[in-house]
């Protein structure tokens, strides 16, 4: 059953407090001005070996708002919640875009702040698809959970060690524009995960392995197996876990690899994710994590991979991390190309960048963790998409004579360009004539972004499709934090470049 907004957040001044900052900045000039207010309630429950290790239940609640003045941006964020107080913020905001003005100018710039169009959305609502929000489950509940999983891996035999955690988000978010646009929104998500690790008493020697389960935006209900078979993903860890600490140290060289959606993922967020964010393509983000090799004139030209890669970016997937009715902006969620084909074909936008660069209507790609955060460029659901009646991942595997099955996300590096990049993963297993062939240890794969998507030979069906993903993508000074998915099938790339990690470290 659809959920709907929570009638105690629906029961605040929003919109007397819109009305109030909003035309505040209209009387100051503002060309244009928003207000956003946000409620967010974030969770975090830990246990290490069966037993509370740590709790936290903050909420974050204000409201902000952004304005337009003398071609420069003004933002000020506020938590009175009296009309004086918001037509003050509004005031300050006006201020903050006026001085800014003076500052750009004083550099020689003569570039000015425009917002693509939007259509106008009065008075929506939207809410993310889960079953039960996981604040309305007692803690003694959650705990209860957590405690008897932990006690799964404890009880087998080889697990020294059990660490779990649960993540949870609660978000309710009021917007409203001197456009006319107004949205209200909730959106729920929740992250489990449970390591299991293994020491040998004779040597000191010790490996873990994590399930693979990906944060989602659902419910409690993901908890109780809607979305994910816990039990049996629980009930593999200690053999795969035992098995990987008596295997082999792999053998450097060139390997032919069939990527799981578990690994893929975290490559498609690092070089494709953040490479197509255009704001990092032209250079306004560099400070944190970088810019992109994608830029923006080898957009229609630059051979992102080989001819089956298709790439979208999405604002609408169900239980999407990034999945949104409505961004920062007032945009409406959408779905578009990234990479067509094997090209760069689009990018991610927000109304001002749209703008700038002649590309038209904003994707809905602006986002603010925080009512005391300003909106920036974020991320898309930025997903692979399957092959139409495609290979399973079994069949991928049989296609391959010598080469390695890669499981899991671990670590990662790459480059500040989005190029040259490094993955390890939670488990890889030897493939030899088709068949997999037991565990290897100390893999790393290595390559350029280009290169790396050019060698793929074959892209899953869409049964092998998964939505994985992460709640701690991190952009922009000051830092915020923004939760996003990836959805893609299993594939198989090509002679790829294989570091044994032992003795890379000791070089």
């Amino acid at each position: 059953m659809p959920h709907s907004i929570d009638e105690d957040f629906l029961a605040l001044p929003l919109r007397a407090l819109a009305d109030a900052a909003l035309a505040r900045a209209r009387a100051l000039g503002a060309d244009h001005a928003d207000f956003r207010f946000e409620r967010v309630r974030s969770a975090s429950l830990r246990l290490r070996d069966a037993k509370p290790a740590a709790s936290s239940d903050i909420t974050d609640l204000g409201y902000a708002v952004r304005v337009v003045h003398g071609g420069a941006w003004g933002f000020a964020s506020g938590v009175d919640l009296t009309m004086d107080a918001a037509a003050r913020v509004a005031a300050q905001a006006v201020a903050m875009a006026k001085l800014s003005a003076k500052v750009i100018a004083a550099a020689g710039s003569d570039e000015r702040v425009e917002l693509a169009d939007e259509p106008v959305h009065a008075d929506r609502t939207w809410v993310s698809a889960y079953e039960i929000n996981p604040f309305e489950v007692p803690d003694a509940e959650k705990t209860a959970l957590l405690v008897d999983w932990s006690e799964r891996l404890l009880a087998a035999k080889g697990v020294a060690h059990a660490d779990a955690s649960l993540l949870s988000v609660h978000e309710n978010k009021f917007y409203a524009d001197t456009a006319g646009t107004t949205t209200t929104q909730q959106r729920v998500r929740v992250h489990p995960q449970l390591t299991a690790v293994a020491v040998d008493p004779e040597s000191g020697e010790f490996d873990s392995m994590r399930t693979l389960a990906p944060p989602a935006g659902r419910g409690w209900e993901y908890l109780r197996g809607t979305g994910w078979d816990w039990d049996a993903e629980l009930a593999e860890i200690p053999a795969l876990l035992a098995e990987k600490m008596s295997a082999p140290s792999v053998e450097a060289g060139a390997y032919d690899l069939v990527v799981d959606p578990s690994n893929l993922w975290l490559t498609i967020h690092e070089s494709i994710g953040h490479a197509t964010e255009l704001d990092r393509a032209l250079g306004y983000e560099a400070a944190y994590a970088g810019t992109s090799f994608a830029t923006f004139d080898q957009l229609g030209k630059l051979r992102y991979g080989s001819e089956i890669m298709n790439v979208t970016g999405d604002r609408t997937a169900e239980h999407g991390l990034a999945t949104i009715g409505y961004d920062d902006e007032g945009v409406a969620g959408q779905t578009w190309d990234l990479v067509k084909d094997g090209v760069l074909v689009g990018y991610q936008l927000d109304r001002r960048i749209a703008r700038l660069t002649g590309l038209g209507r904003s994707n809905g790609c602006a986002y603010a963790d925080s009512p005391a955060h300003v909106p920036v460029q974020r991320m898309a659901n930025v997903s692979l998409q399957p092959a139409p009646g495609g290979p399973s991942t079994e069949e991928l595997i049989s296609g391959v004579e010598r080469g390695i099955y890669v499981v899991g996300d671990r670590s990662w590096s790459i480059d500040m360009q989005r190029y040259n990049f490094q993955f390890t993963g939670q488990r890889f297993f030897k493939i030899e004539n088709g068949r997999l062939a037991g565990q290897l240890r100390d893999v790393a794969y290595q390559a350029t972004t280009t290169d790396f998507w050019g060698s793929m030979a074959a892209v899953g069906g869409p049964q092998t499709y998964v939505l994985g993903g992460a709640f701690n993508c991190g952009k922009a000074q000051p830092g915020q934090v923004a939760a996003v998915s990836h959805g893609c099938p299993s594939a198989l790339f090509r002679d790829v470049n294989i570091l044994n990690t032992t003795q890379e470290a000791g070089r």
